[in-house]
């Protein structure tokens, strides 16, 4: 079985040992590496090519924020999950514009940071229950009040099935298995989507589906992408 390699960062000693023992137990990931602030992050990640990179965000040197950002900026097939205590709106919203896939506090269970790593590493994302709302309250904000319904009123019922799972978050080649169509006519509907609803990327449409009320709040959150 193929492992996902982990690579650990945190400037508490004693954290990222607990980390380690704690990863060691499942037989699906392997810590290949630790840094101790974003600097040695960065230099690590460079060196060990980790699937994943279990970030902090207040360290010294440098934040995970730049370490973040310099990570992905050189490879940005190097998944990026947030472990922090930091739960206010401004560390959630700057951390994932950084690239980062996935957000997680540190007094969640075991079995959720598992989850999470397993998740933003196959290209999903994973946001922490207790920062979903912000950040869906934060979507609901700057999406378009004007003409909503009426755009919706001029999807054809094909593009309404793309629209809905789309928002639910299946990637093109599951829409495509549920629609048994190709992922071509899956591609040819979303830009179609994208040009009558002014959306501009796959977060976008979520949102819209949202707003009409094809998804409930709670199934799109988990899905509501940081970057695709």
């Amino acid at each position: 079985m193929e492992q996902i390699r982990v690579l650990l960062v945190d400037d508490h000693s004693i954290l990222r040992e607990g980390l380690r023992s704690l990863l060691s137990t499942n037989g699906s990931i392997r810590v290949v590496g630790e840094a101790r602030d974003g600097k040695e992050a960065v230099d690590r990640a460079h060196e060990l090519q980790p699937d994943v990179v279990l970030m902090d965000i207040a360290m010294p040197r440098m934040d995970g924020l730049e370490a973040t950002r310099l990570i992905k900026k050189a490879d940005p097939s190097i998944k990026v999950l947030v472990l922090t205590q930091h739960e206010n709106r401004p560390y959630v919203f700057r951390i994932l514009k950084a690239g980062a896939s996935g957000y997680v506090l540190k007094k969640a269970a075991s079995t959720d940071l598992i989850a999470a790593i397993h998740q933003v590493h196959h290209g999903k994302s994973f946001l922490d229950p207790s920062v979903t709302e912000m950040v869906i309250e934060r979507c609901l904000e700057n999406l378009p009040e004007d003409s909503a319904e009426a755009d919706y009123e001029g999807l054809s019922d094909r593009e309404r099935e793309v629209l809905k799972l789309v928002g639910e978050g299946h990637t093109n080649q599951e829409i495509a298995d549920v629609l048994c169509i190709s992922i071509n006519t899956v591609l040819t509907h979303r830009s179609s989507l994208m040009k009558k609803l002014g959306a501009h990327n796959r977060a976008e449409l979520i949102k819209y589906a949202i707003r009409v009320g094809l998804v409930e709040i709670d199934g799109a959150a988990a899905n509501l992408p940081t970057h695709r």
